[in-house]
C-alpha cells in the first residue's frame, strides 16, 4: 500500500476507533452501540471492565438510588442501576440542570450576536435585557455581565452556608433569603449582593436563572422550549421536561438553577455532544468555541475552577483524573462529567427517593423494579472502607476511578 493509502487507512481507523464520526439514534431507533464482553470492551473502547465495575460499586453507596453510564469511542461500555434509576426515568436532577442552562446561552449567544456586542462580556441589567429588575434596588448590579452570571461571579449571595471566594480564599457569609419558588424571578433578582460584580465567586442559584431570564428575553421562548427546539429535538431525547410542579405551585417558567429531568441516555447525549465540540452529526448545535470555555479556567471567575457553570480540572484538584475534564455536579449525587483526552463521557445518577417523584415533572414513569433501597442508609466510613461518600467529593471519586479504568 502506497504512503498515502497507510495514511488514510491510519485516519479511518482512529476515526471508527473514537467515535469522532458515531452519533447513536434516538433509543426509540435503536439507540446508543454497546459492547459485550470485558475482551471487546478492552479491544474496542480500550477499557477495564473490571475497574468500571468497581467504579459502580463505589456508585452503589453514594445514594440511595444510583446509576452509572460510560461511552468511550462512542460505545456505551457500561449502564448500571440501582434502586429508582433506570434508562427511562425523569428524576429531579437538581443542579445539574445548570449545565443545560449555560449551554443554551452559548446557542443563544452565537443565533442573536447582534444583541450581545461584547459576548459574555455584555452587561445584562439594563432596559432591554431585564426590564423587570428597574428600578435596581442595587447600583452594583449594573455592572453584571453574562459571563459573570454563569461563572458564579456576579456578586450574588450564595445559597445556604455557601462562603464566598476571593482568589482561592474563602470568606464566611451570613445566609440570607434567596430563591423563592412562589415568586421565582423577582426573588431571584432581588437576592442580596456580597461584593462588587467580578470581585468574587460564590455558589448562588439566583445567577443562572437570571441567565436564563436573559435567554426568555431575546429568544422569546422559555428555557425549556428553547432547549427543546435547539438541543433535545436534534440529539433524539425521549420524553424530559422540568420540575415545574411543586406541590400547590405550577412554577410558570423552568429554573434557570436546575431541576431539569432527562433520561439517563439523553443525559449521555448532552455530555457526547460537548465531547464533539457542541456538533451532533453534520450539525453545530453549540458554538465551539463556547464548549473549549466551559472547560478551562474562566476570566469571568479567575477566583475559583468554575466556568459556565461547569467545574473544569485544569488546576488538577481531582488528583486522578486529567486536567481537562469538567464536570456539573447535582444535589443527591448526579453529574455529567466530559473528558476529552480520553473520549470519555460519564453521567452519574444519584438521587433520594423524593427526587424521583413524577409529580415534579408530570411525565408518566416506568414502574419500580428494584426496591432493594427503599430504606437505604449510608456505610459508615472505617479505616477499612470508603464508606458512603455523598456530595462533590463522591462523584470526584467517580471521575477518577472510571478513568482509571482507561487502558490504552
Amino acid at each position: 500500500m502506497c504512503r498515502i493509502g497507510v495514511l488514510l487507512a491510519a485516519s479511518l481507523t482512529w476515526s471508527v476507533a473514537t467515535g469522532a464520526d458515531y452519533f447513536p439514534p434516538p433509543d426509540s431507533q435503536g439507540g446508543w452501540r454497546t459492547l459485550e464482553g470485558a475482551k471487546a470492551i478492552r479491544q474496542r473502547a480500550g477499557m477495564d471492565l473490571e475497574r468500571l465495575e468497581r467504579a459502580w460499586e463505589f456508585t452503589q453507596r453514594c445514594s440511595q438510588n444510583a446509576g452509572l453510564l460510560v461511552v468511550r469511542h462512542g460505545y456505551l461500555v457500561l449502564e448500571r442501576y440501582a434502586g429508582r434509576a433506570q434508562r427511562n426515568v425523569n428524576p429531579d436532577m437538581a443542579s445539574t440542570g445548570k449545565a443545560y442552562t449555560s449551554v443554551a446561552c452559548g446557542v443563544m449567544l452565537s443565533e442573536f450576536k447582534d444583541r450581545f456586542p461584547q459576548g459574555l462580556g455584555t452587561k445584562v441589567f439594563t432596559p432591554e435585557f431585564l426590564p423587570e429588575a428597574f428600578p435596581l434596588d442595587d447600583s452594583r448590579r449594573a455592572d453584571i455581565t453574562l459571563g459573570q452570571l454563569l461563572c458564579m461571579s456576579a456578586g450574588y449571595h450564595g445559597e445556604g452556608t455557601s462562603p464566598g471566594v476571593v482568589q482561592g480564599r474563602v470568606v464566611p457569609l451570613t445566609p440570607v433569603p434567596g430563591q423563592d419558588i412562589r415568586d421565582l424571578d423577582r426573588s431571584s433578582l432581588r437576592t442580596a449582593m456580597w461584593t462588587n460584580a467580578g470581585a468574587g465567586y460564590s455558589y448562588s442559584s439566583p445567577a443562572p436563572h437570571i441567565a436564563s431570564m436573559v435567554l426568555r428575553r431575546v429568544t422569546g421562548m422559555d428555557l425549556q422550549e428553547y432547549i427543546d427546539k435547539r438541543l433535545a429535538q436534534p440529539m433524539g431525547w425521549g420524553p424530559w421536561g422540568y420540575c415545574l410542579h411543586r406541590g400547590d405551585i405550577v412554577m410558570p417558567h423552568a429554573n434557570g438553577a436546575g431541576s431539569i429531568a432527562v433520561h439517563a441516555t439523553d443525559a449521555l447525549r448532552f455530555g457526547y455532544c460537548l465531547l464533539h465540540g457542541g456538533r451532533w452529526g453534520n450539525r453545530q448545535l453549540v458554538p465551539s468555541e463556547y464548549v473549549k470555555l466551559c472547560g478551562q479556567p474562566s476570566p469571568w471567575n479567575p477566583h475559583t475552577p468554575f466556568s459556565l457553570q461547569f467545574e473544569n480540572n485544569a488546576d488538577g484538584h481531582v488528583a486522578g483524573a486529567p486536567k481537562d475534564a469538567y464536570y456539573k455536579s447535582g444535589a443527591g449525587g448526579f453529574g455529567i462529567f466530559v473528558v476529552p483526552s480520553l473520549d470519555v463521557v460519564i453521567y452519574k445518577m444519584g438521587g433520594n427517593n423524593g427526587q424521583y417523584d413524577p409529580k415534579f415533572t408530570g411525565i408518566p414513569q416506568p414502574e419500580i423494579k428494584d426496591l432493594s433501597r427503599e430504606d437505604w442508609k449510608p456505610i459508615a466510613r472505617t479505616p477499612f472502607n470508603e464508606g458512603s461518600q455523598g456530595g462533590d467529593d463522591g462523584l470526584r471519586r467517580v471521575l477518577e476511578l472510571v478513568t482509571a479504568a482507561v487502558r490504552d
